[in-house]
């Protein structure tokens, strides 16, 4: 999930989950007991589920004032790619499988793609040391640059700070200016050993392609991915995608819509963890290789079958980021379900553009949607969060999460306040500070200024255990979070939206 300063506070929410990188609906009444998947044996009982499909999306745009949406889905061999509603509400545009939208973090697959292509090759040692590629690199703690490699880059397990979303131009140095500036980042848990959402990890993962490759990061995407798989709707400037219809992003003004074209924006500095463009039908082609064997559209090879399912398989340290995750493999998370099939997904996030992207590979299905709107996370939590598309089109179900009445002296470790910061395109850091305190056997989450006064106390938000140390809002759709203990067993950090707030009081 990528974000910037603007919307820190969205990160923190409790009530609704901040789409694409999705969570699970505690208040579900899921069965748990599923012997096998939900599948169609033919494509009319597959476009049954697709036209149940349709009318869910269009009623949650109604709902939630979004414009427009486009999904593509596969299941069973058959297929599903179409829009909804409209491009802009300036310009209102039909949405279709070809209109074009920011699909944020879902960039950073991309990129992990485009890594195992060069590990194919011979070319990069995902257990090798970034400095083999990047010998100028470094950041605050030298022994930790020193030491990491390619993989906890792309597993999210590096361990320094990770939203810094600084802009550096847009010239072609733009990714390697950024790389330079992390010297100052500082190390906040030991290398490999905790996941937590590492947006400067990625642009260095991104640096370490180019390097390797010997162009420029959007040069080498094109010619290691977008240009093999036939993704000619799929790319990093608008420039390179004249005569498309772009979609808007809005923001939502009392429960309406309204055009933000300053949301557009994205630093190039930014391109390997989260800036790509695309539509429907290219994030269908994308599904269909994922699904695959590892060759392209014209049965040539792209990927080996081996580094296919490195991508999907054999995660890092696990933890939660809207849902609980086994951990990040080669940059997409795995997802655990109830009957212990996996669940491979990402998604992605920018102001006005929000996305979800997620596949069974056990059950020849994929889903992706996109947005257009500040509140496509809610319309995206009914298909990404909610086991709703999983259990019909794969038979699988979340995880259980029973909330837990705890008493005051269980609660005791978990009071207090936890900060959150980022560093924003312009180099500024904003804050967001989080205050739990214990009531009538929950935690009450308040949102806190930088004065400590409370920010917003218009709906209270709480959170209920569900095991220990793992918390669930209150709300329905509500996104899972946990909290994190240090190295003598203490409450140390509170983990939500994947990223780490430490303890400061």
């Amino acid at each position: 999930m990528l974000r910037r300063s603007a919307d820190l506070a969205a990160i923190v929410a409790t009530g609704t989950a901040v789409a694409g990188c999705t969570a699970e609906d505690p208040g579900a009444s899921s069965p748990t007991g599923s012997t096998g998947p939900t599948v169609a044996s033919s494509p009319s009982a597959s476009d049954a589920l697709f036209a149940e499909l349709d009318a869910k999306i269009q009623s949650a745009m109604e709902e939630y004032a979004v414009p427009g949406v486009a999904v593509a889905v596969l299941h069973d061999g058959n297929e599903h790619v179409r829009g909804y509603g409209i491009a802009s509400v300036d310009a209102p545009v039909p949405v279709d499988e070809h209109s074009l939208f920011r699909i944020g973090s879902t960039t950073k697959t991309f990129t992990g793609t485009a890594m195992m292509r060069l590990v194919d090759a011979g070319k990069v040692d995902l257990d090798r040391a970034v400095r083999t590629y990047v010998p100028e690199f470094t950041v605050a703690d030298h022994d930790v640059a020193a030491d990491v490699t390619v993989r906890h880059l792309l597993n999210h397990t590096a361990g320094w700070f990770g939203d810094d979303l600084e802009d550096f131009g847009r010239g072609e140095d733009a990714i390697e200016r950024y790389v330079a500036s992390m010297v100052g980042l500082p190390q906040l848990t030991p290398l490999g050993s905790t996941f937590f959402y590492n947006n400067a990890a990625v642009v260095l993962a991104g640096r370490v392609v180019a390097k390797v490759h010997g162009t420029t990061f959007e040069q080498a995407m094109q010619e290691l991915v977008l240009d093999p798989l036939g993704l000619d709707q799929t790319r990093f400037f608008t420039d390179d995608l004249v005569g498309h219809t772009f979609t808007g992003a809005h923001s939502v003004v009392e429960g309406k819509a309204v055009l933000d074209p300053s949301f557009w924006y994205v630093p190039r500095s930014l391109n390997p963890t989260g800036a790509l463009i695309s539509s429907a039908r290219d994030q269908l082609s994308y599904l269909r290789f994922h699904l695959g064997d590892g060759t392209g559209p014209d049965g040539r090879p792209i990927l080996s079958p081996g580094s296919l399912e490195a991508m999907h398989s054999h995660p890092g340290p696990g933890g939660t980021i809207f849902i609980e995750i086994d951990g990040y493999a080669v940059s997409f998370r795995v997802r655990p379900t109830a009957e212990g099939v996996r669940v491979v997904q990402h998604g992605g996030d920018w102001p006005g553009q929000h996305s979800g992207f997620l596949f069974v590979p056990e059950r020849n299905f994929g889903i992706a949607m996109l947005t257009n709107s500040e509140d496509g996370p809610k319309l995206l939590s009914n298909f990404f969060q909610d086991d709703w598309a999983l259990s019909r089109f794969a038979g699988v179900h979340n995880l259980p999460a029973d909330p837990r009445i705890r008493t005051a002296a269980q609660l005791a470790p978990y009071e207090g306040r936890y900060d959150l910061a980022e560093i924003g395109p312009d180099g500024n850091t904003a804050r967001v500070t989080l205050e739990f305190t214990a009531e009538s056997g929950r935690l009450r989450i308040r949102p806190l200024n930088p004065d400590g006064s409370v920010a917003d106390e218009a709906a209270p938000e709480y959170v209920d255990f569900y095991r220990d140390d793992h918390v669930v809002g209150a709300s329905p759709l509500s996104p899972r979070s946990d909290f994190v203990r240090g190295p003598s067993g203490e409450v140390a950090w509170y983990r939500t939206s994947g990223r780490l707030l430490p303890k400061v009081g």
